[in-house]
Protein backbone atom coordinates (compact mmCIF):
# COMPACT_ATOMS: atom_id res chain seq x y z
CA UNK A 1 0.00 0.00 0.00
CA UNK A 2 1.33 3.38 -0.89
CA UNK A 3 0.17 6.75 0.43
CA UNK A 4 -0.63 7.40 -2.90
CA UNK A 5 -3.33 5.29 -4.05
CA UNK A 6 -4.06 3.47 -0.32
CA UNK A 7 -6.15 0.34 -0.14
CA UNK A 8 -6.66 -2.45 1.63
CA UNK A 9 -8.59 -5.18 -0.17
CA UNK A 10 -8.61 -7.68 2.46
CA UNK A 11 -11.90 -7.93 4.76
CA UNK A 12 -10.43 -8.79 8.01
CA UNK A 13 -12.41 -11.12 10.79
CA UNK A 14 -11.91 -10.48 14.37
CA UNK A 15 -13.26 -11.19 17.84
CA UNK A 16 -15.53 -8.31 17.61
CA UNK A 17 -16.68 -8.45 21.65
CA UNK A 18 -14.35 -6.38 23.11
CA UNK A 19 -14.37 -3.43 20.29
CA UNK A 20 -16.80 -1.96 21.16
CA UNK A 21 -16.15 -0.33 24.54
CA UNK A 22 -16.79 3.29 23.65
CA UNK A 23 -13.45 4.26 25.84
CA UNK A 24 -11.19 2.91 22.98
CA UNK A 25 -9.61 5.08 20.67
CA UNK A 26 -10.37 4.49 17.55
CA UNK A 27 -6.88 5.86 16.19
CA UNK A 28 -4.65 3.64 18.79
CA UNK A 29 -6.69 0.29 17.41
CA UNK A 30 -4.68 -1.79 14.59
CA UNK A 31 -6.36 -2.31 11.27
CA UNK A 32 -8.23 -5.14 12.12
CA UNK A 33 -10.18 -3.73 15.34
CA UNK A 34 -10.97 -0.40 13.30
CA UNK A 35 -12.58 -2.30 10.48
CA UNK A 36 -14.72 -4.31 12.95
CA UNK A 37 -15.99 -1.21 14.57
CA UNK A 38 -16.93 0.19 11.04
CA UNK A 39 -18.91 -2.79 9.88
CA UNK A 40 -21.83 -2.50 12.30
CA UNK A 41 -21.55 1.53 11.86
CA UNK A 42 -21.89 0.67 7.39
CA UNK A 43 -24.84 -1.95 7.99
CA UNK A 44 -26.78 0.40 10.33
CA UNK A 45 -25.82 3.23 7.54
CA UNK A 46 -27.13 0.62 5.01
CA UNK A 47 -30.71 0.20 6.73
CA UNK A 48 -30.75 3.73 7.02
CA UNK A 49 -30.79 4.52 2.69
CA UNK A 50 -33.94 1.55 2.71
CA UNK A 51 -31.50 -1.16 2.52
CA UNK A 52 -31.79 -4.99 4.24
CA UNK A 53 -28.14 -5.77 4.57
CA UNK A 54 -27.23 -9.63 3.58
CA UNK A 55 -23.89 -9.27 3.62
CA UNK A 56 -21.10 -6.41 4.10
CA UNK A 57 -17.61 -6.61 2.92
CA UNK A 58 -15.31 -4.68 3.34
CA UNK A 59 -13.77 -2.89 0.35
CA UNK A 60 -11.37 -0.46 1.35
CA UNK A 61 -9.48 0.58 4.41
CA UNK A 62 -7.86 3.64 3.92
CA UNK A 63 -8.45 7.48 4.27
CA UNK A 64 -12.14 6.66 4.71
CA UNK A 65 -13.75 3.24 4.87
CA UNK A 66 -15.75 1.43 1.89
CA UNK A 67 -17.94 -1.82 2.26
CA UNK A 68 -19.69 -3.67 -0.17
CA UNK A 69 -23.69 -4.07 1.09
CA UNK A 70 -25.53 -7.07 -0.55
CA UNK A 71 -29.23 -6.36 0.76
CA UNK A 72 -32.39 -8.74 0.66
CA UNK A 73 -33.73 -8.56 -2.75
CA UNK A 74 -30.70 -9.02 -4.59
CA UNK A 75 -29.55 -5.16 -4.47
CA UNK A 76 -25.50 -4.19 -4.00
CA UNK A 77 -24.71 -0.72 -2.71
CA UNK A 78 -20.99 1.23 -1.82
CA UNK A 79 -21.35 2.55 1.66
CA UNK A 80 -18.83 4.45 2.54
CA UNK A 81 -18.20 5.60 6.69
CA UNK A 82 -16.37 8.59 7.05
CA UNK A 83 -13.36 8.42 8.86
CA UNK A 84 -10.60 11.25 7.97
CA UNK A 85 -12.48 12.58 5.50
CA UNK A 86 -13.44 16.85 6.08
CA UNK A 87 -16.87 16.79 4.50
CA UNK A 88 -19.78 18.18 6.30
CA UNK A 89 -23.36 17.27 5.42
CA UNK A 90 -23.04 20.91 3.36
CA UNK A 91 -20.23 19.45 1.62
CA UNK A 92 -22.14 15.85 0.81
CA UNK A 93 -24.98 17.41 -0.14
CA UNK A 94 -23.34 19.28 -2.55
CA UNK A 95 -21.00 17.01 -4.20
CA UNK A 96 -23.83 13.84 -3.97
CA UNK A 97 -26.32 16.55 -5.68
CA UNK A 98 -23.93 16.58 -8.37
CA UNK A 99 -23.25 13.80 -9.04
CA UNK A 100 -27.08 12.48 -9.48
CA UNK A 101 -26.93 15.68 -11.95
CA UNK A 102 -23.83 13.91 -13.78
CA UNK A 103 -25.60 10.84 -13.69
CA UNK A 104 -29.17 12.52 -15.39
CA UNK A 105 -27.16 15.17 -17.71
CA UNK A 106 -24.56 12.80 -19.08
CA UNK A 107 -23.32 9.50 -20.15
CA UNK A 108 -20.19 9.49 -17.74
CA UNK A 109 -20.62 5.99 -15.71
CA UNK A 110 -20.31 6.89 -12.34
CA UNK A 111 -22.17 5.42 -8.48
CA UNK A 112 -25.73 7.18 -8.19
CA UNK A 113 -25.52 8.30 -4.62
CA UNK A 114 -29.11 7.04 -2.26
CA UNK A 115 -30.94 9.07 -0.57
CA UNK A 116 -32.83 8.24 3.03
CA UNK A 117 -36.20 8.13 2.91
CA UNK A 118 -36.75 11.18 4.50
CA UNK A 119 -34.65 12.80 1.48
CA UNK A 120 -31.14 13.10 2.93
CA UNK A 121 -27.90 12.09 0.96
CA UNK A 122 -25.95 11.61 4.48
CA UNK A 123 -26.87 9.84 8.02
CA UNK A 124 -25.16 9.56 11.01
CA UNK A 125 -24.21 6.49 13.27
CA UNK A 126 -21.87 6.72 16.23
CA UNK A 127 -20.89 9.97 15.06
CA UNK A 128 -19.61 9.10 11.73
CA UNK A 129 -21.42 10.24 8.93
CA UNK A 130 -22.25 7.51 6.25
CA UNK A 131 -23.56 7.56 2.66
CA UNK A 132 -24.40 5.25 0.17
CA UNK A 133 -24.66 5.02 -3.60
CA UNK A 134 -25.19 2.48 -6.62
CA UNK A 135 -22.60 -0.26 -6.62
CA UNK A 136 -20.13 -0.10 -10.01
CA UNK A 137 -18.94 -3.06 -11.30
CA UNK A 138 -15.22 -3.58 -12.91
CA UNK A 139 -11.98 -3.36 -11.47
CA UNK A 140 -10.22 -0.81 -10.05
CA UNK A 141 -7.33 0.49 -13.08
CA UNK A 142 -4.73 1.83 -10.99
CA UNK A 143 -1.95 1.66 -13.26
CA UNK A 144 -3.73 3.52 -16.44
CA UNK A 145 -2.29 2.66 -20.19
CA UNK A 146 -2.60 4.73 -23.22
CA UNK A 147 -6.05 4.06 -24.16
CA UNK A 148 -7.70 4.68 -20.51
CA UNK A 149 -5.06 7.62 -19.69
CA UNK A 150 -7.18 9.46 -23.16
CA UNK A 151 -10.31 8.17 -22.03
CA UNK A 152 -9.68 9.78 -18.72
CA UNK A 153 -8.77 13.28 -20.39
CA UNK A 154 -12.29 12.98 -22.23
CA UNK A 155 -13.42 12.43 -18.76
CA UNK A 156 -12.39 15.14 -17.19
CA UNK A 157 -13.46 17.49 -20.03
CA UNK A 158 -16.66 16.71 -19.61
CA UNK A 159 -17.13 17.21 -15.75
CA UNK A 160 -15.44 20.61 -16.77
CA UNK A 161 -18.13 21.12 -19.78
CA UNK A 162 -21.13 19.84 -17.47
CA UNK A 163 -19.40 21.57 -13.98
CA UNK A 164 -19.37 25.47 -16.02
CA UNK A 165 -23.63 25.40 -16.29
CA UNK A 166 -24.05 23.74 -12.55
CA UNK A 167 -24.46 25.56 -9.60
CA UNK A 168 -24.58 24.59 -5.94
CA UNK A 169 -27.82 23.51 -4.78
CA UNK A 170 -29.54 25.53 -1.60
CA UNK A 171 -28.06 23.90 1.63
CA UNK A 172 -25.39 23.04 0.14
CA UNK A 173 -21.27 24.41 0.23
CA UNK A 174 -17.74 23.46 -1.58
CA UNK A 175 -14.55 24.39 -0.43
CA UNK A 176 -12.63 26.48 -2.71
CA UNK A 177 -9.21 25.05 -3.49
CA UNK A 178 -6.75 28.06 -3.52
CA UNK A 179 -4.22 26.81 -1.23
CA UNK A 180 -1.56 23.38 -1.13
CA UNK A 181 -3.67 21.94 1.95
CA UNK A 182 -6.69 22.76 0.75
CA UNK A 183 -7.49 24.49 3.94
CA UNK A 184 -6.03 21.72 6.43
CA UNK A 185 -4.03 23.25 9.01
CA UNK A 186 0.04 22.88 8.05
CA UNK A 187 1.42 19.90 10.19
CA UNK A 188 3.85 19.13 7.70
CA UNK A 189 6.24 22.31 8.31
CA UNK A 190 6.59 21.16 12.02
CA UNK A 191 6.92 17.61 11.03
CA UNK A 192 11.04 18.77 9.85
CA UNK A 193 11.24 21.17 13.10
CA UNK A 194 15.07 19.45 13.55
CA UNK A 195 15.73 19.30 10.01
CA UNK A 196 16.23 22.88 9.40
CA UNK A 197 17.81 22.28 5.31
CA UNK A 198 14.66 20.05 4.98
CA UNK A 199 12.74 22.80 6.48
CA UNK A 200 13.50 25.28 4.64
CA UNK A 201 12.94 23.00 1.48
CA UNK A 202 9.61 22.94 1.98
CA UNK A 203 8.74 26.31 3.44
CA UNK A 204 10.48 27.11 -0.63
CA UNK A 205 7.46 24.55 -2.11
CA UNK A 206 4.86 25.67 -0.38
CA UNK A 207 5.76 29.56 -1.39
CA UNK A 208 5.80 28.26 -5.26
CA UNK A 209 2.78 26.21 -4.65
CA UNK A 210 0.71 28.99 -3.19
CA UNK A 211 2.11 31.37 -6.11
CA UNK A 212 0.78 28.75 -8.68
CA UNK A 213 -2.33 28.09 -7.23
CA UNK A 214 -2.89 32.23 -7.29
CA UNK A 215 -1.37 32.47 -10.56
CA UNK A 216 -3.84 29.80 -12.09
CA UNK A 217 -7.19 31.58 -10.05
CA UNK A 218 -6.07 34.20 -11.48
CA UNK A 219 -6.36 32.54 -15.27
CA UNK A 220 -9.63 31.62 -15.28
CA UNK A 221 -13.13 31.13 -12.58
CA UNK A 222 -13.18 27.96 -10.09
CA UNK A 223 -15.77 25.91 -10.85
CA UNK A 224 -16.96 22.64 -9.11
CA UNK A 225 -13.66 19.87 -9.95
CA UNK A 226 -13.63 16.18 -8.78
CA UNK A 227 -9.74 16.72 -7.66
CA UNK A 228 -8.94 12.84 -6.90
CA UNK A 229 -8.73 11.55 -10.42
CA UNK A 230 -6.35 8.93 -10.01
CA UNK A 231 -6.20 5.35 -11.14
CA UNK A 232 -7.73 4.44 -7.30
CA UNK A 233 -10.77 5.71 -8.48
CA UNK A 234 -11.15 4.45 -11.80
CA UNK A 235 -12.99 1.53 -12.64
CA UNK A 236 -12.87 -0.23 -16.33
CA UNK A 237 -15.51 -3.28 -16.80
CA UNK A 238 -16.11 -4.24 -20.77
CA UNK A 239 -14.42 -1.58 -22.27
CA UNK A 240 -16.02 1.38 -20.36
CA UNK A 241 -14.58 3.73 -17.71
CA UNK A 242 -16.42 4.85 -14.12
CA UNK A 243 -15.32 7.43 -11.88
CA UNK A 244 -16.40 6.94 -8.72
CA UNK A 245 -15.25 8.92 -4.92
CA UNK A 246 -16.54 12.67 -5.63
CA UNK A 247 -15.64 13.41 -1.70
CA UNK A 248 -12.87 15.57 -2.76
CA UNK A 249 -14.82 17.55 -4.52
CA UNK A 250 -14.13 21.65 -4.58
CA UNK A 251 -14.18 25.20 -6.03
CA UNK A 252 -11.31 25.16 -8.35
CA UNK A 253 -10.03 25.59 -11.56
CA UNK A 254 -9.52 23.15 -14.17
CA UNK A 255 -5.90 23.21 -14.50
CA UNK A 256 -5.76 21.79 -10.77
CA UNK A 257 -8.08 18.50 -11.87
CA UNK A 258 -5.59 18.28 -14.76
CA UNK A 259 -2.65 18.89 -12.39
CA UNK A 260 -3.58 16.50 -9.36
CA UNK A 261 -4.42 13.36 -12.35
CA UNK A 262 -0.47 14.69 -13.47
CA UNK A 263 0.70 14.08 -10.22
CA UNK A 264 0.14 10.23 -10.61
CA UNK A 265 1.53 10.03 -13.83
CA UNK A 266 4.71 11.13 -12.90
CA UNK A 267 5.94 7.84 -11.67
CA UNK A 268 5.10 6.32 -15.07
CA UNK A 269 4.89 5.79 -18.87
CA UNK A 270 5.19 9.87 -19.78
CA UNK A 271 2.84 9.26 -23.11
CA UNK A 272 0.14 7.93 -20.40
CA UNK A 273 0.39 11.70 -19.00
CA UNK A 274 0.22 12.92 -22.61
CA UNK A 275 -2.90 10.78 -23.43
CA UNK A 276 -4.60 12.45 -21.00
CA UNK A 277 -3.85 15.49 -22.74
CA UNK A 278 -5.05 14.55 -25.72
CA UNK A 279 -8.61 12.81 -24.72
CA UNK A 280 -9.07 16.40 -22.95
CA UNK A 281 -8.69 18.85 -25.52
CA UNK A 282 -10.70 16.59 -28.03
CA UNK A 283 -13.76 17.64 -25.52
CA UNK A 284 -12.60 20.96 -24.24
CA UNK A 285 -9.94 23.48 -25.14
CA UNK A 286 -6.53 22.88 -22.29
CA UNK A 287 -5.84 25.16 -19.75
CA UNK A 288 -2.97 27.35 -20.95
CA UNK A 289 -0.69 28.40 -18.32
CA UNK A 290 3.05 28.58 -17.79
CA UNK A 291 4.82 25.47 -17.09
CA UNK A 292 5.76 26.83 -13.66
CA UNK A 293 2.78 27.32 -12.65
CA UNK A 294 1.27 24.18 -13.62
CA UNK A 295 4.49 22.25 -11.95
CA UNK A 296 3.61 23.98 -8.80
CA UNK A 297 0.21 23.19 -8.69
CA UNK A 298 1.45 19.38 -9.49
CA UNK A 299 3.77 19.56 -6.66
CA UNK A 300 1.22 20.80 -4.45
CA UNK A 301 -0.46 17.37 -4.47
CA UNK A 302 2.88 15.86 -2.25
CA UNK A 303 2.34 18.22 0.11
CA UNK A 304 -0.99 17.51 0.75
CA UNK A 305 -0.39 13.57 0.61
CA UNK A 306 2.47 13.94 3.01
CA UNK A 307 0.29 16.43 5.64
CA UNK A 308 -2.74 13.84 5.31
CA UNK A 309 -0.14 11.17 6.60
CA UNK A 310 0.42 13.31 9.80
CA UNK A 311 -3.37 13.55 11.16
CA UNK A 312 -4.63 9.77 9.30
CA UNK A 313 -6.45 7.31 12.06
CA UNK A 314 -5.91 4.71 9.66
CA UNK A 315 -2.84 2.45 11.75
CA UNK A 316 -1.00 1.51 8.73
CA UNK A 317 -1.02 4.99 6.82
CA UNK A 318 0.30 6.61 9.74
CA UNK A 319 3.36 3.89 10.00
CA UNK A 320 4.35 5.07 6.53
CA UNK A 321 4.53 8.66 7.74
CA UNK A 322 8.13 9.28 8.56
CA UNK A 323 9.38 7.40 5.06
CA UNK A 324 6.80 9.35 3.41
CA UNK A 325 8.76 12.77 4.71
CA UNK A 326 12.03 11.76 3.64
CA UNK A 327 10.76 10.68 0.02
CA UNK A 328 8.90 14.00 0.15
CA UNK A 329 12.16 15.89 0.55
CA UNK A 330 13.85 13.52 -2.14
CA UNK A 331 10.73 14.99 -4.55
CA UNK A 332 10.91 18.37 -3.87
CA UNK A 333 14.66 18.44 -4.00
CA UNK A 334 14.39 16.98 -7.67
CA UNK A 335 11.90 19.76 -8.77
CA UNK A 336 13.88 22.35 -7.18
CA UNK A 337 16.92 21.25 -8.76
CA UNK A 338 15.04 20.67 -12.49
CA UNK A 339 12.11 22.39 -12.33
CA UNK A 340 9.77 19.75 -13.11
CA UNK A 341 8.15 17.40 -10.53
CA UNK A 342 8.46 13.74 -10.43
CA UNK A 343 7.51 10.72 -8.17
Amino acid sequence: MTPEEAADTADPQVDDDSLHDNSLNYDSLDTDSQVALLRPVAESGARAFGIDPVSVDLVLHGFNSTFRVDGAGGVTVAVRVHTNSFSTPAHIHAHTAWMRDLARDTSIRLPVPLLTPEGESVTEVDGRLVTAATWLEGDDVDTLDRAQGRELGRIMARLHEHARGWTIPEGGSLTTYDDPLLGDENRLTRAYADRPEDRALIEWAFDRCSAAMTAAAEAEPAIVIHADLHGGNLKWHEGEMSVFDFDDCGLGVRAFDLAISTFYRRGGDAAVEEAVRQGYSEVLDLPELPDEVFEGMVASRQLLLANDLLRSSNTELREMAIEYLDRTVQRLQRWWDTGRFTL
